[in-house]
């Protein structure tokens, strides 16, 4: 009997490892099955231009939902775009805080009818962002130019950003300083040979022939940057010194005319007033003597 009792405790052992591995796997079963829909997201990207910042990923989900988490370096995690069936998110309202500091984010999906989660969903991380130096430059816009005689004077318009401090938007001068530079890329307009002039404000001032067209585009550069140091060039404009004299032509043409009309009206308008005179003068010779 003892040595029946001995062998009946292996195999109440036996048993209860055998449910215990048993409940293993169908957990691990049930698992795999609430999330094998779940497709983590991939490629993510940063997308910004004068600090306004979007995240971008893929896949466009089909039975799944996005949440989007950033955080400044050794920072707090702050979701934005809550269970979105959009692939991409705009940070803008976070990275402006602090355009010099870097930041991290990444990337949750969760099933699209899920109430609650079952442990932690699969998330992708985003490469590291650094506003101040990875944000790209827009296109700049010449807000004026003239050319008179040997000076051409252009003037550059600094883009305003999403910046903001007391609740000023700033431009990008005033957030890179004499970081940000303006290329100036001018030629004749009947040659193609192009000359290059830089400023660290926003104006320039330069030597050309006297009598001659010229085209010019600019270009905005933060040369202290290793990458995205150039923005697009701006349209070509060009100078017309022939539409320069013609409009001058005109202008004295136009006050000739105006003055000549003048003349020509004081003119008719005297010649009425003595006639007028006169016509009074014969019919009071010629007028009939009154007898009393």
């Amino acid at each position: 009997m003892a040595t029946l009792a001995g062998s009946r405790v292996p195999l109440a052992e036996a048993a209860v490892l055998r449910t215990l591995l048993l409940g293993w796997v169908l957990l691990q079963v049930a698992g795999a099955a609430g999330t094998r829909d779940v497709v983590a997201a991939y490629n993510l990207t940063w997308k910004s231009t004068n600090f306004k910042t979007i995240l971008e990923w893929e896949p466009k989900p089909i039975n799944h939902v996005y949440t989007v988490e950033i955080s400044p370096r050794l920072g707090n995690w702050k979701s934005k775009c809550f269970y979105t069936t959009d692939t991409e998110c705009d940070l803008t309202d976070e990275v402006v805080k602090d355009v010099t500091g870097t930041y991290m984010a990444r990337v949750s999906s969760y099933l699209a009818n899920a109430t609650s989660s079952a442990g932690d969903p699969p998330f992708t991380n985003a490469p590291e962002f650094t506003p101040f130096l990875e944000t790209n430059l827009s296109q700049p816009t010449i807000q004026s130019f003239e050319q008179v005689g040997t000076k051409l004077n252009v003037t550059v318009q600094d883009a305003r950003t999403l910046v903001r401090v007391n609740g000023t938007y700033l431009s990008l001068r005033d957030v890179f300083g004499k970081n940000l530079s303006y290329m100036l890329y001018y030629w004749k307009a009947s040659s193609t040979g192009k000359k290059t002039a830089k400023t660290n404000t926003s104006e320039f001032l330069i030597d050309v022939d006297k009598g001659e067209d010229y085209c010019f585009n600019v270009q905005a550069v933060i040369p202290s940057r290793k990458t995205n140091q150039k923005s697009p060039e701006s349209p070509i404009e060009c100078t017309s010194q022939h539409k320069a004299v013609s409009r001058e032509t005109l202008v004295v043409i136009g006050v000739v005319v105006i003055v000549v009309i003048i003349s020509i009206i004081i003119l008719a308008v005297s010649l009425y007033k003595c006639r007028k005179v006169r016509s009074g003068r014969l019919g009071k010779e010629h007028a009939p003597l009154r007898t009393v």
